[in-house]
């Protein structure tokens, strides 16, 4: 169903289901559904908004019209040929990449068509990604004479460096096969086959407890920016705190019983 965070005048939809998947769907496809100050406005109220709404239990990053993202438009940077005017951009835009990351549940991106320059930086940030199997990536501003700097971010943390590197200095697309066999994406499918291949991950997020989801993702991007001893200090105290769960117990409990885990609602 529609949710009340979207309206007729947003570049973004935004739907929920009774089961707490909420799908935020990047709505200017005339535009390529470029990240312009109202669609990176649009998904930072979302994404505030949904922080501390633990109904939801996964959300789902699509894009309308031929597609996913093609990044920042470069007509209105050039427009604006003000320091200031850029350092807002680029740090609106990056605030919505940490939200991405700090949100307590898995983020799954749903790419098809193109992802560019932030485009595709946002299939980098997202948790998961499943990819259409006419897909491709680039991070393209090279070719303006734009290092694509906060894609990389992501990028590097995706990607083995040298892999990076080749797409953030030459700006070619690579295909969605290359894209998973590098690390960009977890999964590539046929086109007709995307929202299944969506829902099939969905289905397997839902089917574990929310809290210990929402400590392994967080965990998962606090030890990777730690040293090894720092790392398992972090990993043993979450895994600890972990099982003084319920969900955690009763996982245990059925396991020596020997049936399935009845978790609560």
């Amino acid at each position: 169903m529609n949710d009340p965070l979207s309206t007729s005048a947003s570049p973004l939809a935004v739907q929920r289901d009774a089961r707490g998947v909420v799908t935020l769907t990047l709505n200017d496809p005339a535009r390529f559904n470029a990240l312009g100050d109202e669609m990176l406005a649009a998904l930072q109220h979302t994404l505030d908004a949904l922080q501390g709404d633990e109904n939801v239990r996964v959300l789902v990053l699509a894009g309308a019209g031929k597609a996913f993202c093609a990044g920042h438009n470069l007509k209105d940077m050039a427009a604006h040929p003000d320091l200031a005017w850029y350092q807002r951009l680029f740090a609106q835009c990056s605030r919505v990449m940490l939200s991405l990351q700090q949100l307590p549940v898995p983020v799954i991106a749903r790419v098809h068509g193109m992802a560019t320059a932030a485009g595709c930086q946002l299939v980098a940030q997202a948790d998961l990604a499943v990819a259409a199997a006419d897909a491709r990536f680039a991070t393209s501003g090279i070719h303006y004479g734009l290092f694509c700097a906060t894609p990389s971010v992501p990028l590097v943390r995706n990607m083995p460096i040298k892999q990076a590197m080749e797409m953030l200095l030459t700006g070619e697309f690579i295909d969605a096969r290359t894209a998973q066999a590098q690390g960009l994406v977890n999964r590539v499918v046929p086109a007709q086959a995307l929202d299944d291949a969506v829902e099939t991950l969905v289905r397997a997020i839902l089917e574990k407890p929310r809290v210990a989801v929402a400590m392994g993702k967080a965990l998962v991007y606090q030890q990777r920016e730690l040293g090894l001893a720092a790392a398992y200090q972090l990993a043993g105290q979450t895994m600890a705190a972990n099982m003084m769960d319920e969900a955690a117990q009763e996982g245990a409990r059925a396991f020596a019983e020997k049936r399935k885990p009845r978790w609560k609602p």
